[in-house]
């Protein structure tokens, strides 16, 4: 029987204790032993999902840290400035860790935490969840057979919900990024670059453009008639598209770990304690366009490799469906896929047809399991977790494992596209 691993949650949010369920639906693999999260309620409600005592739950990543080492590893959840912060003290007193996304805010920051992480020996593994997805590993897969040669172009775009990004971008935790210290293309997309990297096997990024603007929530663009809160002062809420009450009330559940935090203090809050909550100080009740909005709501980004290959990446935020499509072009055909679809078409190059092209369409959802376990992200989420564990445990890591090193140009693409946007320049790459 291999070792039970055993892991503390820093940071007991809505993504650590999804990651956490691994845990319960295997009990001989893995174990939450205990809590370091700043609020009691939270502290108390990981104790009694996971049964672990008083004496495991702490109020910070450093009152853990002065603890002798309690458990093989951390699972870090907390907000994306405090990641580096609290890793550091942990990695230092012997405990692996699996980082939540992005891990960190500023080159400053990276350096430090693969500095530490080196200097320790610690394994670090990243939350790219999306390399976990079987409609990515199946695309991966298919690269390393060399089945449409030697790549060329990435072509991959992020199409984000107005629904999602009102919640978490606009009105929420990382809308403004002197707030939440990460812009948009980091707090969101460090997947869709993370995994750009990772489909180029390696090939270092030289340069990186980019373009993009807050288009829609600029406060000089509110309409007349707007209030600051949807359910209290706002003349227009009947008719727009980003009222409180139709995206939080008329469906209550769709964003409840974001929306109803703030009523996590009720065992079961009524609709009625929902609108007094967005008609006082929930900040999903403010209108749009009065959030102190300060990240991009589209943005574009090409990137130019070493072996003159290149890659772009579009994020557009509120779109009416949710979407992510990839599109890789190499030397001897193409795949092309709709990852929310699981279904992607390889077409290769094929001169004795009347087309010039045979090709095979991949459906992953075929069988009913489009997840595989339970989970978000395409089913990546739990498969994160489960590789986690089997490296701890000694076994050979999946194509898909990440770590510090992995993820350093995913997170400095991201930064020099930044500085790129606000300079209108092209940027270069440092090199690793």
């Amino acid at each position: 029987m291999a070792k039970q691993i055993t892991a503390i949650i820093v940071g007991a949010g809505h993504r650590a204790l999804l990651y956490s369920l691994y845990a319960l639906q295997n009990p001989e693999k893995f174990k939450i032993v205990g809590v370091a999260d700043p609020d009691p309620i939270r502290r108390r409600k990981t104790a009694e999902m996971h049964g672990f005592g008083e004496d495991m739950c702490f109020e910070s990543a450093e009152a853990l840290a002065e603890r002798p080492r309690l458990a093989d590893a951390v699972i870090n959840g907390t907000m994306d400035t405090q990641h580096v912060k609290t890793a550091v003290p942990l990695l230092r007193r012997g405990y692996d860790m699996l980082l939540e996304k992005p891990f960190a805010v500023n080159e400053d920051e990276m350096w430090e935490l693969q500095r530490v992480a080196g200097e320790t020996g610690r394994r670090v593994m990243i939350c790219h969840v999306l390399r976990y997805a079987p409609f990515y590993v199946a695309v991966k897969e298919r690269l390393l057979a060399g089945e449409i040669g030697d790549i060329i172009n990435i072509q991959a775009t992020e199409h984000v919900s107005y629904h999602h990004l009102a919640v978490s971008f606009v009105r929420g935790k990382w809308g403004n990024e002197e707030k939440c210290g990460a812009p948009m293309l980091l707090a969101k997309c460090c997947h869709d670059m993370d995994l750009i990297m990772w489909l180029k096997s390696g090939v270092a990024p030289r340069q990186v453009a980019s373009f993009g603007s807050d288009f829609q929530f600029d406060p000089a663009k509110k309409p007349a008639g707007a209030g600051k809160r949807c359910l209290v002062d706002c003349g227009i809420e009947e008719n727009c598209l980003y009222s409180a009450k139709k995206h939080y009330i008329d469906h209550p559940d769709r964003w409840s770990f974001y929306v109803w935090d703030c009523l996590e203090h009720l065992e079961k809050p009524t609709i009625e304690d929902k609108i007094q909550s967005l008609k006082t100080d929930n900040i999903h009740g403010r209108c749009v366009w009065d959030c102190e909005h300060t990240v991009v709501d589209h943005q574009s980004v090409a990137i130019n490799f070493a072996d003159g290959a290149t890659a772009t990446l579009n994020m557009i935020g509120g779109t009416a469906k949710a979407e992510r499509n990839l599109h890789i072009i190499g030397t001897k055909g193409e795949i092309k896929g709709v990852f929310d679809d699981s279904v992607f078409t390889v077409r290769t190059i094929d001169t004795a047809s009347e087309s010039g092209w045979r090709e095979e369409v991949v459906d992953l959802a075929i069988g009913g399991d489009k997840s595989g376990m339970t989970g978000s992200h395409g089913g990546g989420d739990l498969r994160l977790v489960e590789d986690f564990v089997r490296v701890l445990q000694g076994e050979q890591p999946s194509i898909s494992c990440t770590n510090i090193n992995d993820s350093l140009n995913g997170h400095l693409a991201v930064f020099q596209a930044e500085k790129a946007r606000k300079t209108g320049t092209v940027c270069t790459m440092p090199q690793i």
